[in-house]
């Protein structure tokens, strides 16, 4: 039943995602087959994944005791002791949870941005502008961005 509402959820946000980039390319004047990349970051508005990415990364800033770090999980005092440990999860079920892929995501930010985790505010300005700038159309794409970086 959870991934019945998962599939409606992601067709859902699908949905929500064309018709803002119809609504963008109506706002610029831009051709209807014209890319909104250049248009999401020249009308300074976050694409429906990046607002996810933001939620999400928000989310976990705000509820440190839904994760452990590696220190917790092992009890060895090493370099990524501090780091938040991924569960290990087989069922795309659990990979779609927060609990997963928030840490996931969020283990794949930028330095810069981790650097300042403590101070909320400043967090959420560096993530939004880095969002923003990027203009990713997925989650899938953040992360393999992430990966190349």
């Amino acid at each position: 039943m959870e991934s019945y509402f998962g599939a409606m959820q992601l067709r859902n946000s699908c949905k929500v995602f064309k018709q803002q980039k119809l609504v963008i390319r109506i706002i610029s004047g831009a051709e209807p087959r014209a890319s909104c990349r250049g248009l999401f970051r020249k009308l300074e508005i976050s694409p429906v994944p990046c607002q996810y990415i933001l939620s999400l990364m928000l989310f976990i800033i705000d509820n440190p005791n839904n994760c452990q770090t590696d220190l917790e999980i092992h009890g060895l005092h090493t370099r990524s002791k501090n780091k938040l440990y991924i569960p290990v999860a087989n069922l795309t079920s659990v990979q779609k949870g927060i609990s997963y892929s928030g840490i996931k995501i969020y283990k794949s930010l930028p330095s810069n941005i981790l650097n300042v985790k403590n101070d909320r505010k400043l967090f959420k300005n560096e993530l939004y502008r880095y969002l923003l700038n990027k203009s990713f159309y997925s989650v899938k794409e953040f992360l393999e961005f992430s990966r190349d970086n």
